[in-house]
């Protein structure tokens, strides 16, 4: 790994996927996992050398997750570094796809982080929010007409991309993994 590709001289991180948390999770006291329309668990146990704790973040949660990270930052009493990594959707080959869903709801949490105070972005991070805050009245429309949108509906499921775009709706921030130091 570069330094040119893991973003470390930045506060808040964005990249995709498992690579993508490798690559930014390092030196991170969080991992936030956005997976909207899934379940941010798959590969947590990969993700051993990262960041210290691994949470769940989406759109739902976006300005709890600010808010607990402003928090655990006040406890660490110095600045408290995030990566976020959105999940995407895997293609039949294996291959991460770009999933809008998890774009925009990356772009939430890094909005909401700005709006605590915790605004240090790397480009990458600062496309996120742009995105997001470019088409945050459209973000209900544009995922339930998304790939993914498209893929739950046909199965049956548009209940949950419906709940999922419910934006700020859960104070809950989800740990799914803290690793103990040597871990």
């Amino acid at each position: 790994m570069t330094d040119a590709i893991d973003q470390g001289q930045y506060q808040v991180r964005f990249d995709w996927g498992v690579e993508g948390a490798r690559a930014i999770g390092v030196g991170a006291d969080v991992l936030v996992l956005v997976d909207v329309l899934g379940e941010p668990h798959a590969d947590v146990d990969t993700l051993v050398g990262t960041a210290r704790v691994v949470v769940g973040g989406s759109l739902r949660n976006a300005a709890a997750v600010a808010r607990w990270a402003l928090d655990a930052q006040a406890d660490k009493g110095d600045r408290f570094t995030i990566a976020i990594v959105a999940v995407g959707e895997t293609r039949e080959t294996g291959a991460i796809r770009f999933a809008l869903e998890d774009l925009l709801g990356a772009g939430a949490i890094i909005d909401a982080l700005a709006s605590v105070g915790i605004d240090y972005c790397s480009p990458e991070a600062a496309a996120a929010a742009a995105a997001f805050t470019g088409l945050r009245n459209a973000t209900r429309h544009l995922i339930g007409a998304s790939t993914s949108g498209r893929e739950a509906a046909a199965r049956g499921d548009r209940a949950a991309v419906d709940a999922a775009v419910e934006s700020n709706s859960s104070e809950e921030v989800p740990v799914l993994r803290e690793f103990s130091p040597g871990a």
